[in-house]
């Protein structure tokens, strides 16, 4: 009778743990607000463009805006390397770093209530007929479970 009690509470306290550390999948299109941790995002297509002189893509650019706003009492950070683009194939890719904008995203310090606008791109092989998301990851220090997936065209 032992023996089947502490199975019993084995499957409870290991089913609590995987809910505990699943990750929160939190759908959106883009335009809207969406929470991940202690910052509200909101992220817009911005269009395509072929780069500049000195960072040439291998197939398009597709540039998307990002508004980040912390949430808690607390400083925290955003980087570009959170954000990913994800095709109709569900591959992933990561976003490229460049002097496109004068709003460009690199590693950010956020202070609490005050929101920040920048810019990212991905190189990525762009159909205008296709859909595309962005997923954001939250920073390691960030405690959270929560990743945004986000519609930005043909939602």
């Amino acid at each position: 009778m032992i023996v089947v009690v502490a199975i019993i509470v084995s499957i409870v306290v290991a089913n609590f743990a995987y809910t505990q550390y699943q990750t929160n999948y939190i759908e959106t299109t883009a335009g809207e607000t969406v929470k991940v941790g202690p910052v509200e995002y909101v992220v817009t297509f911005e269009g395509t463009h072929e780069g500049s002189e000195e960072v040439k893509p291998e197939n398009t650019f597709v540039m998307i805006g990002i508004i980040a706003k912390n949430i808690s009492e607390d400083k925290t950070v955003i980087s570009g390397g959170q954000f990913y683009i994800v095709d109709e194939k569900n591959q992933k890719h990561k976003a490229v770093y460049g002097p496109f904008s004068s709003k460009e995203l690199g590693l950010e310090g956020l202070d609490p209530g005050k929101p920040i606008e920048r810019t990212t791109q991905f190189d990525i092989p762009f159909d205008e007929d296709v859909q595309y998301k962005i997923i954001i990851r939250p920073q390691k220090d960030q405690v959270t479970t929560d990743t945004a997936s986000i519609c930005i065209t043909n939602c």
